[in-house]
This record gives C-alpha cells, sequence and structure tokens, in this order.
C-alpha cells in the first residue's frame, strides 16, 4: 500500500447495518494507519427471516436498495410502502423512454426519479418543518404519504400552507419543473402573504414610528389613522412551502414591530378573500 499497490479487498458479514470482519483486520488496521478511511470489501449480507415488522421492513429496504442501485437509503417506516416508490419509478422509467431517445433502464430512471423528484420534495418537506409534526416517521414516510395523495390518489389533502396548490399535480411535471430550477430554494414556490397592523402607540411618538416602519422593505403602506388605533400597517411578506402564514406575520411583528420604542399594542389581520383594481 506504501508503494500504491491496492490491497486485496476484505471480507465482511452485513447483519443489518452492522458489519463484522471475517477476514482482512490487519488490512483494515493497515489503512487507518496510513489515513485511509475507504477499502475493497467483499461483503455477505445476511437477510433476518424473522417475521417481526422491523425484519419485515428490513427485508423490503434491502430488496428496493437491489433494484434501484440508489447510492442512498430511503428508509420507511411502514410495510408496503418501498413497493409505492417502486411504482413511482416504474412509472418514470416509462416517461423517460417516451421522451428520450432509447432505452433507460431502470437504474438510471431511479436515480433520476431520486434526483429530480424524491430529493427535492424532501428538500421542501424539510423546509416546511413538517417533520416536527409526526415524530417517530422518516423524511421518507412524508414524502411517500404526500406524493402518493398529490400523484396518485388525487385525494385533496391540506399541508400547511397548502402543498397541493403550490406543487403540481402530477409527477413528471414537478420533475421538469426542479430539472429548470437553478436555485435550490426553490424561490418560485414561495408564496407572498398580505397583513394589516393595527397599532397602538405613546402619544406624540406616532410620526417617528412612522419613519422607522417604511424603513422596512416588507412594509408597503403606513397611515395615521383616527379611532381605536394610531397607525395601519400594511406588510407584504413571503413564506416557504409548508410554513404557516400565522408563524411568519408573527414573526415579523414580534421582531421588527413591536420592538419600536413608543409601540404600545398592535392587533393583525390578515385578509380571508380580496378584491384588487389595477
Amino acid at each position: 500500500m506504501r508503494q500504491g499497490h491496492a490491497l486485496p479487498p476484505v471480507r465482511l458479514y452485513q447483519i443489518k447495518d452492522e458489519y463484522y470482519v471475517e477476514d482482512g483486520n490487519h488490512r483494515i488496521a493497515a489503512a487507518k494507519e496510513l489515513g485511509h478511511d475507504e477499502i475493497l470489501a467483499h461483503i455477505l449480507e445476511f437477510i433476518p427471516s424473522g417475521n417481526r415488522l422491523e425484519d419485515f421492513i428490513y427485508r423490503q429496504r434491502s430488496d428496493f436498495l437491489d433494484r434501484t442501485q440508489l447510492p442512498a437509503e430511503i428508509n420507511l417506516t411502514e410495510p408496503g410502502q418501498y413497493e409505492r416508490l417502486l411504482d413511482q419509478i416504474a412509472k418514470h422509467q416509462a416517461y423517460l423512454q417516451e421522451t428520450s431517445a432509447g432505452p433507460v433502464s431502470f437504474e438510471d430512471a431511479a436515480r433520476d426519479w431520486y434526483r429530480y423528484v424524491y430529493r427535492p420534495l424532501c428538500n421542501i418537506i424539510r423546509r416546511g418543518r413538517l417533520l416536527e409534526s409526526f415524530p417517530g416517521r422518516t423524511i421518507g414516510d412524508l414524502y411517500t404519504y404526500v406524493s402518493v395523495h398529490l400523484w396518485e390518489t388525487g385525494e385533496k389533502r391540506h399541508y400547511g400552507i397548502g402543498i397541493h396548490k403550490l406543487i403540481p399535480g402530477n409527477m413528471e411535471d414537478f420533475r421538469n419543473q426542479m430539472t429548470n430550477i437553478g436555485d435550490p430554494c426553490y424561490p418560485e414556490m414561495q408564496r407572498r402573504i398580505t397583513a394589516f397592523v393595527l397599532m397602538s402607540v405613546q402619544a406624540k411618538r406616532e410620526y417617528k414610528i412612522v419613519e422607522k416602519l417604511f424603513e422596512l422593505e416588507a412594509v408597503q403602506e403606513v397611515h395615521v389613522v383616527h379611532g381605536d388605533v394610531d397607525l395601519l400597517v400594511k406588510v407584504n411578506l413571503t413564506r416557504d412551502l409548508l410554513s404557516s402564514d400565522a408563524e411568519i406575520i408573527s414573526q415579523f411583528v414580534h421582531n421588527k414591530i413591536r420592538q419600536l420604542p413608543g409601540v404600545i399594542s398592535t392587533k393583525t389581520l390578515i385578509p380571508g378573500f380580496s378584491r384588487i383594481k389595477t
């Protein structure tokens, strides 16, 4: 190895996520001593044959990885869900073959599906912090649930701000949209929200507060009014997929408006339906 020659592969047993060396302890020790973090290996995997739920799911996951040859694992916690993903990939393979000049293998279709369908939708789910509402579930579980209801059953579901409205109802439309996106933050999938903030302020401070408010980028209009409140503020914000209107507006009001000196109280109004003349 010191002369640049590769060592013969070691032999490992794999039992679930654990690896045991059958032959090659000295080669592994030598590789570590020389600072190598990779070594060739022949791996013999023992598939659990028990009837426990975790054994059943493990066998399905192993079959899924064997058939797709994906470089990263997708972990699911319910039996039968890997078949749904395999069905998605098979449909995607058929679509790619119809739109490509030549044949497309199942493995190539799986890699394209993973890159342009699975991973982008998982990123959207993560950014929306949807996992926080489902303890014990994985990102793969939520991808499967959301994608099946969006693209297969056609049933309407409401996820946070309405992912069903912002993501195309067809998997291939979503895939094509993702292939044309250069910004991983998906800015075109952010939604604008408008809110009106009614403010009560200390006497003779309203005009100073108006100037401070108007410096904020999200503030579009500020009006001094007469009545139960002193100021009326129109705010335009943007939010990520799956985030909450109330959460984004509340954060803005608390961090940017209520911290201004002289503000006594605020009340926020979120339009439910609007008609605007242009």
